[in-house]
């Protein structure tokens, strides 16, 4: 399963601090923000992880979270 988010991370701190996040929550899963990209998107990979969960995830840690069609 792969999903692509676009977010609002700018910073390669903020993505390092955002990706470890999500890490201790889908360990099994490749998470890896595109900072270079317009959509600042943010791409796990791996099975059984729930969208919704990762949206909550990162807006809890204050950044927007939209799934990309």
């Amino acid at each position: 399963m792969i999903e692509v988010f676009k977010t609002n991370v700018e910073e390669p701190s903020e993505a390092h601090n955002l990706i470890n996040v999500l890490r201790q929550n889908f360990p099994e899963r490749k998470i890896t923000i595109d900072l270079h990209d317009c959509d600042k998107v943010l791409r796990v990979e791996g099975k059984d992880f729930a969208t919704e969960t990762i949206v909550r995830l990162v807006k809890d840690y204050g950044f927007v979270c939209k799934v990309l069609e």
